[in-house]
């Protein structure tokens, strides 16, 4: 299996490209560290399982890593089953492909301290619990859903499926607190299972529940999150079609989860309100 800096070497006949029949994985790293690595090992070897791709090799997925230099970069994974097969049909020994890129990144702080502004969208993601939590190459639903609003002021869309039950958002999780308790989307049915999610479970009394959009009318604070950006605090909810839903007022509440959160992946955990 190869590892290239680019996409500049896929054939067109590559299964990643003509059905998206293969994963990635987006990490953040640190002066060359990468933050939450087990856990985007452990997601991309969930993922090469269900889909029969055989796993990289650990040392192919860390050698990128030795050119990432000082501060802070995003590498993001790409491990296709590669080509070969009859149409739809995969072929019997998969011959995967890995690629890789990194790229400088600079964390927004302006939304991690003053909060975001978020809208619901229209298209509903469709259910397909073998696939459930992937971070999969098949992303289409995601690239509708944000081309619904091009506006700066919105940072992100919420997804509902099609039982109008809450999942995520276009690129991030959900979490909100609700009558004091901590709650996040059950990913069952669609959805992907961040990295950041998974660590926020274990560290925090989240409860995983099936809920309509109508429930963050009642909470006292949402957030979203990922393993890059970090967690951005909700100040603001507008419908699909526009005009506000409900506004928070930022307050030590929304600072315990973005806490929790920043400390796993070395952003700021004190932010002033």
């Amino acid at each position: 299996m190869g590892a290239e800096a680019s996409p500049k070497g896929w054939p067109l006949d590559d299964r990643g490209v003509a059905y998206g029949d293969g994963l990635f994985e987006t990490v953040l790293v640190r002066d060359g560290v990468p933050h939450l690595w087990a856990y985007h090992l452990a997601r991309l070897a969930r993922g090469c399982r269900v889909l029969g791709i055989p796993m990289p090799a650990a040392q192919d997925l860390e050698r990128p890593l030795a050119q990432a230099g000082q501060g802070l970069v995003v590498l993001k994974l790409i491990v296709s089953r590669g080509s070969g097969g009859r149409g739809y049909a995969p072929p019997a020994v998969p011959a995967p492909r890995l690629r890789w890129q990194l790229s400088a990144f600079v964390p927004d702080a302006t939304r991690w301290r003053a909060g975001v502004r978020v809208r619901h969208c229209r298209l509903r993601l469709g259910h397909q619990p073998v696939l459930a939590g992937l971070k999969h190459l098949n992303r289409l639903e995601n690239v509708l859903a944000r081309s619904e609003w091009s506006d700066a002021d919105t940072a992100e869309g919420l997804l509902c499926d099609g039982d109008d039950r809450l999942v995520e958002a276009t690129c991030m999780n959900l979490f909100w607190q609700r009558g004091g308790r901590l709650e996040t989307p059950r990913l069952d049915r669609c959805g992907v299972a961040g990295t950041l999610r998974a660590v926020l479970l274990e560290r925090l009394p989240i409860a995983e529940v099936d809920a309509a959009p109508g429930v963050l009318a009642s909470t006292e604070a949402v957030w979203l999150g990922n393993s890059v950006q970090g967690v951005w605090p909700v100040t603001r909810l507008d419908g699909a079609g526009g005009g506000l839903l409900r506004r928070w007022t930022l307050g030590a509440v929304h600072r315990r989860l973005q806490a929790v959160a920043h400390e796993a992946l070395g952003h700021p955990t004190r932010l002033d309100d």
